[in-house]
């Protein structure tokens, strides 16, 4: 059975929707800002929260970090001061990681580098996210893999092929691992989102749990995506659509993220067991809407019944219609009145 458990949530074939709001660099670098995309993460029912860290001089090539990075989005003259002044250090982690605690979700985030993800284990996050881009990172994988940390693996980007080598270089650590298909647009279109690779991935992977992260401009796709087989949804979070910053347009404001969740919860509920059955709750419907078999003209006893004789009438609390062929050439034993239901009793 496919499962995966991240600080004691089960999450499998059988479970509601694992749902990550995906915050980010959307605090804008400000942990009190980070608090209270938290807790509106956890009212609208997310089960988890997640960062971004980057270990930024080591990630950068020297010429990216003093790239010149000046426009409506950027939070520091070049790249590199950018991406420093959104990053969170030690102890705002550890104040975010103790907040978390105190709403009970989960907190924890994406490793970039060898240096951030070191940093993640010692935090004793439960789990590590890896991002599309370090689908192709062999000693990144196996290095976070050697951590023992439950990962969940974006694969925007990539072919099968690079999923599992990915795969290929996690296994023999036996380390928990979850797949998301992913494209790296932002935000997708709907017809880039290819969710049948939902479906490749639980063929490919019968022992994994696989999910989606999502980037399209709406909610719709993550239902469509759990009714596949996914049961992680990962989607990025924001408070307001108008912030600073590239990822505030295309991420779910908490009216958004709420209805999301309600849906995934109904989609579950909704799936059933596939078992055709007649449920209690269709009783009053199928009372009004279905037909019975009833007398078309008043019949006396002895009288043999015809086609003619009987009539298929609602409501539909009689002998149903599919037993017509079956009534038609029995002998009455008593007399029917018209539009009076036929039984089994009537008849020989």
């Amino acid at each position: 059975m496919r499962e995966l458990v991240i600080d004691s949530r089960v999450i499998n074939d059988d479970s509601d929707c694992y749902v990550i709001a995906e915050i980010g660099h959307n605090h804008q670098g400000e942990v009190q800002k980070a608090k209270e995309l938290f807790l509106a993460a956890k009212e609208c029912g997310a089960d988890a929260v997640k960062l971004q860290k980057r270990d930024n001089r080591t990630l950068f090539t020297t010429d990216m970090y003093n790239k010149p990075y000046e426009h409506r989005n950027s939070f520091g003259r070049t790249y590199g001061e950018h991406r420093e002044n959104l990053e969170f250090g030690w102890d705002e982690y550890r104040e975010l990681q103790d907040y978390a605690a105190e709403l009970g979700i989960a907190f924890f985030s994406t490793a970039f580098d060898i240096p951030s993800a070191d940093f993640l284990a010692r935090l004793d996050v439960p789990a590590i996210k890896v991002a599309s881009g370090d689908l192709h990172n062999v000693p990144l994988l196996r290095h976070l893999a050697k951590l023992g940390k439950p990962l969940i693996v974006s694969t925007g980007g990539g072919t099968l092929a690079d999923v599992q080598r990915a795969y290929q270089v996690i296994a023999p650590y036996h380390t928990p691992v979850a797949f998301l298909q992913c494209t790296a647009i932002y935000p997708a279109e709907a017809q880039d989102m290819n969710l049948r690779t939902i479906a490749t991935f639980r063929e490919t992977f019968p022992d994994l749990v696989v999910g989606l992260s999502d980037h399209y401009n709406g909610i719709a796709m993550a239902v469509v995506a759990y009714v596949l087989g996914a049961r992680i949804i990962e989607k990025h979070f924001t408070l307001n659509h108008t912030w600073k910053g590239s990822d505030h347009a295309m991420s779910l404001e908490p009216i958004g993220m709420s209805k999301m969740v309600r849906d995934l919860h109904r989609a579950r509920s909704a799936m059933g067991d596939g078992v055709k059955r007649v449920l209690p709750s269709e009783h009053d419907a199928l009372f009004k809407m279905s037909k019975a078999l009833y007398a078309a003209h008043d019949l006396p006893a002895g009288h043999v019944l015809t086609a003619a004789d009987v009539a298929v009438k609602s409501p539909g609390d009689g002998i149903l219609p599919y037993e017509f062929d079956s009534l038609v050439g029995r002998r009455l034993r008593k007399p029917i009145a018209t539009e009076q239901k036929f039984t089994w009793d009537d008849v020989e």
